[in-house]
C-alpha cells in the first residue's frame, strides 16, 4: 500500500491534533485540581529565549489547517498570531483546526499532489511541491511546536506522558 498526500498530511495532523486537544484538557484539569490559573500557562516557556505556550499551540494549528489551505492557494506565510490568546481560546483554535481538516476529503487533498507551494517570508520565496512542503517543512514544524507545547505542560507539572502525545494510533483494521 502506498501513502497518499491525504495520508501523510491530514491523517497525520488529525492524529496529533487529537492528542494536543487531549493534553490541553489534562492541563486545564491540572490547573483546576491544584487551583492554578491556566492563563499563567499561556505565557509559560521552556527557556527565556523561546516563544511561549500560546505561540506553540497557535503554530500547531497554523502548520496543520494553515498548511492545507496553502496547498489550495499555493502560498504559505508565517503567522505570528495568538498574541493575547487565553487558554480557552487556544483550545478553541485546536478544535477549529481539527474541524477544518475533518471536512477535507482524500480525493480533494490527493488532487493537489505535485502542486506548487511557495513558502514566503519577507522577500524570500522557497518553492516546494505539495508533498515536499508537507514532508520537509510543515510536518517537522508541526511536531516541533506540538512537542514544545507538551514539554511546557510537563514543565508546569501536568501529568502527561508519551501516550498522551501519540494520540489515536492508526491501527490495521
Amino acid at each position: 500500500m502506498s501513502s497518499s498526500l491525504y495520508d501523510i498530511s491530514v491523517a497525520s495532523y488529525l492524529q496529533t491534533l487529537g492528542a494536543v486537544s487531549g493534553f490541553l484538557e489534562k492541563g486545564l484539569a491540572h490547573c483546576r485540581e491544584h487551583k492554578l490559573d491556566p492563563e499563567k500557562i499561556v505565557e509559560a516557556r521552556i527557556h527565556p529565549d523561546m516563544l511561549p505556550f500560546r505561540f506553540q499551540i497557535h503554530s500547531v494549528a497554523h502548520h496543520s489547517a494553515g498548511t492545507m489551505a496553502a496547498l489550495e492557494t499555493g502560498v504559505f506565510r508565517p503567522d505570528r498570531g495568538a498574541p493575547d490568546a487565553s487558554y480557552a481560546a487556544l483550545q478553541a483554535e485546536i478544535a477549529a483546526a481539527r474541524a477544518s481538516l475533518e471536512k477535507l476529503t482524500p480525493e480533494a487533498v490527493n488532487a493537489r499532489a505535485g502542486a506548487d507551494v511557495v513558502f514566503e517570508v519577507g522577500d524570500r520565496k522557497m518553492p516546494f511541491t505539495a508533498e515536499g512542503f508537507v514532508l520537509s517543512f510543515s510536518l517537522p514544524n508541526f511536531h516541533f511546536h506540538a512537542t514544545t507545547a507538551y514539554d511546557i505542560l510537563r514543565g508546569q507539572g501536568v501529568a502527561i506522558g508519551k501516550r498522551d502525545y501519540m494520540g489515536a494510533l492508526r491501527l490495521k483494521r
